[in-house]
């Protein structure tokens, strides 16, 4: 009340003023003039034109926007109202298309948006009849600069020259928007506008929210419409996957991991006394490492001849072979521990082995064979995880990886073949080797509850969210620290009478991880595991987040409850919605592109990438701010009602999940398959500038945002 009152004392007063400093009637001031155009100015029935409201500024004056902050009481914004008739429907609401700029006012006690010079707003049309009649009115207000007076200003208009002809087939097989009200209310959370709080819908916000889920209602159950000609070349233009040469060098590793394993130290000599007695040393060795990498490949080549998209979230996502992985890796870790030992059947190793006897070309490729399967109770688990983090529906990406890691594997062994006098300077084995196997035991163990987790996600199920999955891997690998202490004895370990210094190292690495890990139990961001825990938003308490972040999850109130807010959860409460028809209508209602962010509960990179980059002060106040947020999460498996299904035209299959749905939407409209997937759109859907993936860099991320909102602005 105290800002109504305000308000009317400043008119009051400005009125004054303003009689006082022309000394004329108010009738002859004319700080604003008004122009109503509409384009194109030849169009169809059927077709969407757009009406363009322009109010040339004298300077020293300022208007204020059809925006308006909803937590003070004034300015009074500028309204187009149009004379309802049945010519014509509206389609969406008036939007200022050039600069706002921010101005707090004291009597208002807050921020206002103002324009000056050239104030240009647009209003959708779609036409209805061969003779729209398109007039009415509009209202607004113009105020000096210097706060001094206030003038208010009201002008009618009717839009002429426009020339309609008959529809075409297809206009007239497009769905007719239902009459929208004749007043066009101001809009809401227009740049620079701050994060919004819920409120009440007006019925006439509700009237338009309607029409503009009609427009968008264009991807129903049974169509996904392919994006424009634009997108496809856009999405063209993005890196396929800009995180390949991470994962390449993260397979070499593997490799490498994978040579300091109990289960391959063995084969050395055996490499060695094979190599001894063949002649031409050199080339053979090179043809025994060449082997090895084939048959890994081969591996990876049946996983990609398979491996299109469904496959890839099959893999990586359901039940089933997570559980699988689960299970592998479990067993492993506890023969690993010394609880039991893991051997291939005698009879297919010997018949390899004897294979190898032969000597020559076939014989030097049963000794690669003998090496893969006399390994695979150590490279089994390495080789799982590579294939399965592989998956993302790129044929050439788990060839890529295999012949990563046989590469870093096959080196020593083709020096080893070259050069078998290198036998005489490695330590014997003995009590170091199961010291490696037990540490590998617990490793496998924190890593088995990867695969756990990424299935409690996707099913919901709750079974290990954040907290006790970061309570289990500090007393994991808390026990490793003890275990390198000598403090712990498991079976087949050598007394341990004193630590060596590297033992000693390892253990001091280890318990500063355990220390690193412990604030997570209270929320704190652990960045640097990010891609591994389950997301922050599963934890149960979260004292980082109560201090720290802003408030607010969800957006302004929209008529109606937030698609799945009950499954999903966007980092840092940034507001946003999780469908892909609200958030389009959403963004039409405030004139905001949209955030597309193609994501997944299994998917790595895309929890490291808010961890790291989302958290950022400069991202996270464009996406709060400049976009409106929509989280498609590409692998979760709840399934929609069945009036919402549909038979996707892409594969010819049925789309019957959240995530199927959304991985379909992925595919079809912006002609991608791999997460995470960033795309900024306008309110239609259609590409704005090239998507973006994998970028731990903020500031590249930052001037992606950047760019999506000038191009929108340009195109405007």
């Amino acid at each position: 009340m105290k800002n109504v009152l305000a308000l009317v004392a400043l008119l009051l007063v400005n009125y004054s003023t303003v009689l006082a400093q022309f000394g004329q009637s108010p009738g002859l001031v004319k700080p604003a003039t008004w122009s109503v155009t509409a384009k194109p100015a030849t169009a169809k029935v059927g077709d969407v034109i757009t009406v363009r409201v322009t109010a040339a500024v004298k300077d020293g004056y300022h208007v204020y926007s059809s925006v308006v902050n909803p937590k003070i009481d004034g300015p009074l914004p500028t309204v187009v109202t149009f004379k309802k008739n049945n010519t014509f429907a509206l389609v969406g609401k008036l939007v200022p298309i050039s600069k706002v700029e921010t101005k707090y006012e004291e009597v208002f006690e807050g921020d206002t948006y103002i324009m000056h010079g050239k104030a240009v707003f647009t209003q959708k049309i779609k036409v209805l009849t061969g003779k729209p009649v398109l007039a009415g009115s509009i209202e607004a207000q113009a105020c000096t600069d210097a706060g001094a007076a206030c003038i208010p200003l009201n002008d009618d208009f009717t839009v002429t020259g426009l020339v309609i002809t008959a529809p075409t087939s297809a206009t007239k097989a497009t769905s007719v928007l239902p009459t929208a009200t004749t007043t066009v209310a101001p809009s809401v959370a227009q740049t620079p506008v701050p994060a919004l709080e819920s409120a009440a819908v007006s019925n006439a916000e509700q009237a338009d929210t309607a029409a503009v889920d009609a427009t968008a209602d264009r991807l129903t159950k049974t169509e996904i419409t392919a994006g424009s000609a634009a997108s496809q070349a856009l999405s063209a233009e993005a890196p396929a996957n800009e995180s390949l040469l991470g994962f390449i060098v993260a397979a070499f590793l593997s490799g490498l991991v994978a040579l300091a394993t109990p289960c391959v130290f063995p084969i050395i000599p055996m490499t060695v006394s094979f190599f001894t007695n063949q002649k031409g040393g050199l080339w053979k060795a090179l043809l025994y490492g060449f082997s090895i990498i084939a048959i890994y490949v081969l591996i990876g080549v049946v996983v990609s001849r398979i491996n299109g998209p469904g496959f890839a979230n099959f893999v990586s996502t359901h039940w089933l072979p997570n559980l699988l992985f689960f299970a592998v890796f479990f067993i492993f870790a506890l023969s690993f521990l010394g609880l039991f030992e893991i051997t291939l059947p005698n009879s297919l190793i010997n018949k390899a082995d004897a294979q190898s006897e032969r000597g020559g070309i076939g014989g030097i490729f049963f000794m690669a064979f003998t090496l893969v399967l006399v390994s695979f109770s150590c490279t089994g688990p390495l080789v799982g995880s590579l294939l399965v983090a592989s998956a993302g529906g790129a044929v050439m990406k788990p060839i890529i990886g295999m012949a990563a890691f046989s590469s870093a594997f096959a080196i020593p062994f083709t020096l080893f073949a070259a050069f078998p006098q290198f036998l005489k300077k490695l330590p014997k084995s003995g009590g170091w080797l199961n010291s490696v196997k037990v540490v590998l035991g617990f490793l496998e163990l924190a890593l088995a509850l990867k695969f756990l987790s990424i299935a409690d996600q996707v099913y919901h199920w709750h079974l290990l969210d954040r907290d006790l999955f970061l309570a289990l891997w500090i007393v994991i690998f808390a026990l490793i620290g003890f275990y390198l202490l000598g403090k712990i004895r498991l079976p087949h370990d050598s007394e341990t009478k004193s630590v060596s210094i590297p033992r000693l190292l390892l253990a001091i690495g280890t318990f500063a991880f355990v220390v690193y890990m412990i604030p997570g139990l209270w929320g704190a961001p652990l960045k640097a595991l990010a891609g591994y825990l389950p997301p922050e938003t599963s934890q149960e308490f979260n004292l980082f987040t109560r201090n720290n972040e802003p408030t607010g999850t969800t957006p302004v109130s929209i008529g109606e409850p937030i698609k799945h807010a009950d499954l999903f959860k966007l980092p840092h409460n940034l507001p946003g919605f999780f469908d892909y028809k609200q958030a389009i209508a959403y963004a039409k209602k405030v004139n905001k592109p949209v955030f597309i962010d193609f994501t997944g509960h299994g998917c790595v990179n895309c929890r490291e990438m808010e961890a790291r980059v989302w958290s950022d002060p400069a991202v996270d106040q464009r996406l709060r701010n400049d976009y409106v947020i929509l989280a498609l999460y590409v692998d979760d498996k709840t399934e929609l009602p069945e009036d919402q299904w549909y038979t996707s035209p892409y594969d010819k299959k049925q789309k019957t999940t959240i995530g199927a749905q959304n991985a379909d939407l992925q595919i079809v409209k912006y002609n991608n398959n791999a997460q995470p997937h960033y795309c900024l759109v306008d309110q239609d859907g259609n590409l704005l500038v090239a998507p973006k993936n994998y970028d731990l860099n903020p500031a590249h991320f930052a001037q992606f945002l950047d760019s999506g909102k000038a191009k929108l602005m340009a195109l405007r």
